[in-house]
């Protein structure tokens, strides 16, 4: 009888326990939610977009395997590590995260955002590698790029001073950044913006299913059959997988503000980031 009244009230203390902690989450997600909103009041009434990109963003450049130069922007608030790695769609450039990574670095998740090879341009920054690879006569279809995502994870490892990376991906890059992340340990977790289908030669779905670590799945209203069916195969331990209830939009672009319902998305991929930075 002793022992059952004591395995009793262990179990009560620590449903109690587990709530506590789950409204101090709550409570600590709501803050991060508070200094989004206050970030995008000061941005609409302080300095403009363009130039907070060309005062407070490091640009930097680094070779990819096949020595082809990658030219990337760094966003840090210099009050902790570089750990995201933030990788673009088909025909944009590093420029397409131009607010989203100003407003990561604000709220202490700091991150590199690069040029592929696939690319072209985003808000008025052209991507210098798709440039300097046309110029070279080299191949820029979407497996190409491959290797210009696998160099900055390593640029970026090493400038994290070997601590494992999130990678971020939209559309083409993030096939490729789920295809990459499988089997690198210098990835820690994998966040995915309207992955497809889309890589020549690869069935993603099957070189997907057995991934054993933290991936954030989301995309526009339209697309969530496919992204479902694209990571049914994954274990549910490891998969956050958002279904916005708005159209949404393909790619990272639902995070820009000018996207209808851009702060659901936010409010899901911060707390993804949180639970995993």
């Amino acid at each position: 009888m002793k022992y059952w009244l004591e395995s009793i009230l262990f179990l009560i203390l620590l449903t109690i326990a587990s709530c506590q902690n789950e409204a101090v989450e709550q409570d600590n997600h709501s803050g991060l939610m508070g200094r989004f909103d206050s970030i995008i009041v000061a941005q609409e009434k302080g300095p403009s977009l363009e130039y907070l990109y060309e005062n407070t963003v490091k640009h930097i450049s680094f070779l990819s395997k096949d020595s082809l130069t990658i030219y990337g922007d760094i966003y840090d608030n210099g009050e902790s590590a570089v750990k995201i790695l933030l990788c673009h769609q088909a025909g944009y450039s590093r420029g397409a995260y131009k607010q989203t990574g100003i407003i990561l670095s604000k709220l202490g998740f700091n991150a590199l955002a690069i040029d592929q090879r696939s690319g072209e341009t985003a808000l008025n920054i052209p991507n210098l590698t798709y440039k300097e690879a046309n110029e070279k006569g080299l191949s820029t279809e979407y497996m190409d790029a491959k290797q210009d995502i696998e160099s900055a994870i390593d640029y970026l490892y090493d400038y994290n001073g070997e601590q494992p990376i999130i990678i971020l991906g939209s559309s083409y890059s993030a096939s490729l950044s789920l295809l990459i992340a499988k089997n690198n340990p210098k990835i820690k977790a994998v966040v995915a913006f309207s992955p497809g289908e889309y890589l020549e030669g690869i069935t993603l779905k099957d070189s997907i299913d057995s991934i054993q670590k933290p991936v954030f799945v989301t995309s526009s209203k339209l697309e969530v059959p496919q992204t479902t069916q694209l990571t049914s195969g994954i274990d549910s331990v490891y998969l956050t997988h958002f279904k916005p209830d708005v159209e949404g939009i393909h790619g990272a672009r639902a995070l820009w503000k000018e996207t209808e319902g851009h702060k659901e998305y936010w409010n899901a991929l911060l707390k993804f980031l949180k639970a995993n930075y």
